[in-house]
């Protein structure tokens, strides 16, 4: 079997590593109940519907301002 004849440089191993590691951005698709946009496959945040029906209750942000 045929041998390297110079050690690979460290830069170079890892840059052909990364290359296999690109990220892809996140699917963002619109919530059919509110219109705001949303990540595939998760509840929306906005309104907590999902699928249709109501999955969570909405998070209130900001729960002293209707005092």
């Amino acid at each position: 079997m045929a041998n390297p004849k110079w050690k690979t440089p460290r830069s170079k191993t890892r840059s052909r590593r990364a290359a296999n590691w690109k990220l892809s951005p996140v699917t963002v698709v619109e919530c059919a109940h509110c219109h705001q946009p949303k990540r595939a496959h998760f509840v929306c945040a906005n309104c907590g519907y999902h699928g249709g029906r109501l999955a969570v209750e909405p998070v209130d942000e900001n729960p002293g301002a209707s005092r």
